[in-house]
């Protein structure tokens, strides 16, 4: 994203007119989450920025959060049907606890960030077919139907984009920056959640407000001359704790299907690595490095002392060098290059969620531009294995966190190579066995029933094409 043309652009076009400019209105779903928030309150600073519908269950909830965040108490008015929506006054804000109230009259661009499959594809079908922009957030909606809204989007001449802030839109970004520059992406990912940071004096690791034993990292805090050895020896180290993610594996189906890359193995590589060693795990294997193939998508658990930076959960590139003389140099300055001289890791060590997101809002509505210039395709797709015999009728619970699904290991597929009748993750969610599965087994569509029809209807769309 060119931040400095679109606030020269903006600029501009206040200055071209006497009249005031007139604020970007959002709606947004899932409105009392942790992203909402802090699109919020990033909102409560910016005069261009308005938000006039807000939705979630927990209306008194929400109220209490506007009312926390300095809203005023009477623009905030309860909407309990489509009537009390279209007679809000222009400077009010709507809570509404159902999507269907969404009055696409009242907002240029909605953020969806339900994380509801169904709910969210809706949401974002109905404001598009209204000529409205979407932002999505909900990447449980983009792994299925985001390449049928892209398509919507195309036709109605409306943006549908993924949202600055959050990890796939900053990578998608970082790629396509990456590419302008005719660099040579050889890997692209980001950051696991939250960092393991090592203390050499206890030999503990804490992860966020949990710390565990194990001192065997402290003779594995540097590469050494066999990676994937070191790589193993680290994860060895950790005694079988479980360091990936559902969400990881649905931010980076996104990712993947926008800029065109596949996975190198289902699992992902997941390596414990440092921010330092990137472009050294990232090469391909003949170089020393863990990658089979150029052109993939990975996310790694990021290694740190207590003293050293985070990566935050932020994004990165590896690209070949092109020019020994000129990396050499960038090397001098503390940037990221291989041993070997051949890989450079390029990355931003940030995600700013809804601090960040009015910058997507902005450039869609004002210049209709989406964020990164890619447009997705399904090379990769979010699937999932039983990791356990599950009967026929059990019925696949999406839920916690990270929104795992009952059984199931979230795995991202090379599009080429999956079968005809994979079924999308996040189309499994709350559907009902139809036949037993064993553990092992990719999850098929004939798998399934009880299914959204609406939300299958996209994938085949976006898998067609």
């Amino acid at each position: 994203m060119n931040f400095e043309l679109l606030f020269r652009t903006q600029s501009a076009d206040a200055a071209a007119s006497s009249a005031p400019v007139q604020p970007v209105r959002y709606a947004l779903t899932g409105a009392k989450g942790g992203f909402s928030r802090t699109l919020l309150a990033q909102t409560r600073l910016m005069p261009r920025l308005a938000a006039t519908l807000l939705c979630d269950l927990d209306l008194g909830g929400l109220r209490a959060l506007c009312l926390e965040l300095g809203f005023d108490a009477q623009s905030l008015v309860v909407c309990a049907d489509a009537a009390a929506v279209a007679a809000l006054p222009a400077d009010a804000i709507g809570l509404i606890a159902d999507v269907a109230l969404l009055d696409p009259s009242r907002y240029d661009i909605l953020v969806e960030a339900t994380g509801n499959p169904s709910i969210g594809y809706r949401a974002a079908r109905r404001a598009l077919n209204e000529g409205r922009h979407v932002a999505m957030v909900s990447k449980e909606v983009d792994a299925v139907a985001g390449i049928s809204l892209s398509q919507l989007a195309a036709r109605q001449r409306v943006v549908y984009t993924t949202a600055d802030g959050d990890q796939p839109s900053n990578l998608i970004g970082w790629v396509t920056w990456a590419r302008t520059l005719g660099l040579d992406v050889v890997a692209a990912g980001k950051s696991s959640e939250y960092d393991l940071v090592f203390d050499p004096k206890t030999g503990n690791v804490t992860q966020l407000d949990e710390s565990f034993a194990a001192p065997g990292l402290a003779s594995l805090m540097q590469l050494g001359d066999d990676i994937p050895a070191t790589l193993a020896a680290r994860r060895a180290a950790l005694n079988g704790r479980k360091t990936s993610a559902t969400a990881d594996y649905c931010e980076m189906s996104v990712v993947a299907t926008n800029i065109g890359f596949v996975p190198d193995v289902e699992l992902l590589h997941y390596p414990v690595a440092r921010t330092t060693e990137l472009a050294d795990v990232y090469a391909m294997r003949e170089d020393g490095g863990v990658l089979n193939t150029s052109g993939v998508i990975d996310v790694f658990n990021m290694l740190r002392l207590p003293e050293e930076a985070s990566f935050a959960g932020g994004v990165f590139v590896v690209v070949r060098t092109h020019d020994a003389p000129t990396w050499a140099l960038l090397q001098q300055k503390g940037h990221v290059v291989s041993r070997n001289g051949r890989y450079a890791c390029m990355y931003l060590p940030y995600h700013f969620m809804g601090v960040e997101t009015p910058i997507t809002l902005l450039d869609a509505v004002v210049h209709g531009r989406p964020s990164g210039a890619e447009t997705p395709t399904q090379c990769t797709i979010l699937g999932g294995r039983a990791n356990v015999d599950l009967p026929a009728g059990t019925v696949l619970k999406m839920g916690g966190h990270h929104h795992d699904v009952t059984g199931v290991q979230a795995v991202l597929v090379a599009g080429k190579t999956a079968p005809r009748d994979i079924a999308p993750l996040y189309l499994a969610a709350h559907a009902t066995l139809a036949r037993d599965v064993k553990a092992g087994d990719l999850l098929t569509l004939d798998d399934l029933q009880g299914h959204d029809p609406e939300l299958l209807a996209a994938w085949r769309d976006g898998y067609a094409a």
